[in-house]
């Protein structure tokens, strides 16, 4: 069972979907696997999450579905340049988030407007790889990151915040990611672990409030995107099948953002704030079932990143079932498309240190599609 013949049938997590609801504002999983592609190889995709999450204020009013509809793209190149050095440049976005409350009468809107949250990143890393032998992979290389973000509190459960709003803007700053991978070709082995730096941003933002003494407030504000560490594993089962899965963790634990206003004495809040790392895992099965088509099934788990959790997100990790295919006209190309399902965790949401609401028994609906090329 070579591995260059059937490492194409495996959708490892069938396709990168990772909710930004779940833990922190992860949401790519930010795989290597195509660099680690045989070859010369290039691929695109985009991926789309549907969730819902509902819920309830200290009032007991509903809270109806915040959560909104996004999609990722991703797009990555490798080229073997020589017989043991590799470049490659991906392209993804790792952190995320989109949320409105509808004006639903309850603690998360002021009657004519809801919170919202929208949080965009973009990645592009640039990898260099030396293969010294057909089993051994090492590779490093810079990332670069852009982040900006703009977020509005409303209703009651903000208190005198309600009104507040803050604009961040697209800031860019570097970080750098480092591994190494094995494998044995005969019985389809891989192995891979892979360490991406924390990333420091400084960016410049707008506050405004209704608060006397905070109408406009214009400061930097710091932001870390944490760093990460992942291991994939793959081997030969019986014939035509792999067995795999994706372990995760990223150091979401002490993640502050803490804007200038919301510093202020008497306010002394963070505007978003995590307790716990996060843990996640995927594993799975992909089988061949002709020269041209592929199948692979999934489950998944996250922990999250600690409960009680910010309205801006209030959900606490996930489980998840996924279903792929892969359809491949001829050897060199290929179409995957793929669908999971995510039953979230409960949470309750926080303002500083009060709890204004509780969400549970909440679901996305995630699916995908990807186009590979070896060249």
């Amino acid at each position: 069972m070579k591995l260059n013949k059937i490492y194409s049938a495996i959708l490892l997590s069938t396709l990168p979907l990772t909710p930004g609801l779940a833990a922190g504002l992860d949401r790519s999983g930010q795989s290597i696997s195509a660099f680690l592609q045989p070859g010369n190889y290039a691929e695109a995709g985009i991926s789309v999450l549907d969730p819902t999450v509902k819920g309830k204020d200290n009032s007991g009013n509903k809270v109806e579905d915040m959560g909104d509809d996004y999609y990722f793209p991703s797009a990555a190149i490798k080229v073997q340049a020589t017989d043991k050095i590799s470049l490659g440049l991906l392209y993804d976005q790792p952190y995320g988030a989109d949320a409105t409350y509808q004006v639903d009468g309850s603690d998360f809107s002021d009657g004519t407007e809801g919170t919202k949250v929208e949080v965009r990143t973009h990645n592009l890393t640039a990898l260099i790889g030396y293969q010294p032998t057909e089993n051994w992979n090492i590779y490093a290389g810079p990332v670069w990151q852009t982040v900006e973000a703009e977020i509005k509190l409303r209703g009651a459960a903000y208190k005198a915040l309600s009104g507040y709003n803050i604009k961040i803007e697209q800031e860019e700053a570097f970080g750098w990611l480092a591994g190494f991978a094995y494998q044995i070709p005969e019985i389809a082995l891989k192995a891979s672990i892979t360490y991406r730096s924390e990333i420091k941003h400084n960016a410049s933002s707008t506050e405004t409030s209704k608060l006397p003494f905070g109408k406009i407030v214009n400061s930097p504000v710091e932001a870390i995107t944490p760093q990460s560490v992942n291991l994939d594993l793959q081997t030969g089962i019986a014939k035509n099948t792999l067995a795999f899965a994706n372990l995760r963790w990223v150091h979401w634990d002490n993640f502050v953002v803490s804007p200038k206003l919301l510093s202020h004495p008497l306010i002394s809040q963070n505007l978003i704030d995590y307790s716990d790392d996060q843990y996640s895992a995927t594993v799975g099965l992909g089988h061949k079932f002709s020269s041209k088509w592929l199948g692979s099934a999934s489950v998944g788990y996250d922990s999250g990143a600690g409960n009680p959790v910010t309205t801006l997100g209030p959900v606490e990790g996930f489980w998840s079932v996924g279903l792929g295919g892969q359809y491949s006209p001829a050897e060199n190309y290929f179409i995957q498309a793929g669908v999971k399902y995510f039953w979230l965790g409960d949470a309750k949401a926080k303002r500083g240190t009060d709890i204004v609401g509780d969400f549970e028994d909440n679901h996305a609906l995630g699916y995908g599609m990807k186009i590979g090329y070896r060249f």
